[in-house]
């Protein structure tokens, strides 16, 4: 193949050359770029030099893969690496790193969508593949903002450095598909939950009347409590939690289920902190629809010695405060069994407004029962605050 030379949107897309290895070691230092590239680690300034000099002459004389730079036409400076990371007949895989000085531009969307509209109209590709480890999410925002259509997981496609296997966000672009789609533009839902998941969880704070409370990610130290609290018959009797529940039953809600819904960016699970000594005292989870960005549920548990104590309505106003300022939410739902008056109280404190009963909602240990709803929108004054 003849490596091309695209200019596009203040941007030179063009073959490595050798001139170019100190920037790329400069940028290939950068943390983002070795967690979730597999560039060597620790990075070197030869694996620069292999990688601008051998590798992308052996790869456009194979044909195997297409590494292109991407550099600002002005400057001269080096802003990112966009280009084919496989091809194999009709079929290839694009791949993608910002230098760090380089983020926050849209340099990586306008160089994915000008490589994608090289592949599919002069390489003759059929099916342009992208993928990323699942918690990848700046990445997965500018394959959206290029047109690909996500497909979903592939369990265990990816494999780490040390031989660990990682989920894999999969998505295509087919010709015929736009590769400027109005999708995901800044300041929308989508975008949003993008930038907010690709960071740490925050720690969230709320007054009550025996002194802050700190909602936070849930630790090791929670397990013990959170297992011993879920035998609770107030527990048992309005969540479907498993009965009766196991210490190892806690380890996999804090370190697999909890960690990996913000790893996918499906929503938050908190620990309530309690205001003496950050110790456990309840857990509040923000559940995001799968397919509307701008909507949301809740779910939270409380044990017996936190309740009482106006934790849980705190917790929940400031959780859905941060649902709708962090991640753009336009509505928050809550459900609960006809009859469970204190989450409802818990709700209502929180500003939900009650809307009625929806009949047999809820699947509760095997039996459909009727559900309580109620909802606090964006525009609430309550929400506000």
């Amino acid at each position: 193949m003849e490596p091309p030379k695209i200019i596009t949107d203040g941007l030179v897309i063009r073959a490595w050359q050798p001139d170019d290895a100190a920037a790329v070691d400069r940028a290939c230092q950068d943390p983002d770029i070795q967690r979730w590239t597999t560039v060597p680690v620790p990075y070197r300034r030869e694996h620069a030099d292999f990688f601008v000099g051998e590798f992308t002459t052996a790869a456009w004389r194979n044909g195997t893969t297409a590494p292109l730079g991407v550099f600002d036409h002005t400057t001269g400076e080096l802003v990112g690496s966009s280009g084919l990371v496989k091809i194999s007949g009709d079929q290839a895989e694009v791949g993608y790193w910002t230098a760090p000085w380089a983020r926050g531009r849209g340099a990586a969307t306008a160089a994915t969508r000008a490589v994608a509209r090289w592949a599919l109209d002069e390489l003759g590709v059929r099916r342009l593949v992208w993928r990323a480890e699942v918690g990848n999410h700046l990445s997965r925002l500018v394959a959206l903002r290029s047109g690909f259509t996500i497909e979903g997981i592939a369990r265990h496609d990816l494999e780490d450095r040390d031989g660990t296997r990682r989920d894999a966000w999969v998505g295509s672009l087919l010709p015929g598909d736009p590769t400027d789609p109005d999708t995901a533009a800044p300041g929308s839902a989508e975008a949003r939950r993008a930038v907010t998941f690709s960071r740490p969880q925050p720690e969230l704070f709320a007054a009550t009347r025996d002194g802050e409370i700190k909602l936070r990610a849930l630790e090791e130290r929670d397990v013990d409590p959170i297992a011993e609290s879920a035998n609770d018959p107030e527990a048992v009797r309005w969540t479907t939690i498993p009965h009766p529940y196991e210490r190892a039953h806690g380890e996999s809600f804090v370190h697999d289920y909890a960690a990996g819904v913000w790893l996918r960016g499906t929503g938050a699970v908190f620990a309530i902190g309690d205001p003496a000594d950050d110790a456990y005292a309840g857990v509040m989870e923000l559940r995001l629809h799968p397919t509307r960005p701008a909507l949301a549920d809740v779910g939270f548990m409380v044990p017996p010695q936190a309740r009482g104590r106006g934790f849980a309505p705190a917790a929940l106003a400031a959780m859905s405060a941060w649902g709708f300022t962090a991640l753009g939410l336009h509505r928050i739902g809550w459900w609960a069994n006809v009859g469970n008056e204190a989450s409802r109280r818990v709700a209502e404190k929180a500003g939900f407004t009650f809307e009625g009963t929806s009949r047999g909602y809820l699947d509760h240990r095997g039996e459909w029962t009727d559900a309580w709803t109620a909802a606090l929108l964006a525009s609430d004054g309550k929400a506000q605050r």
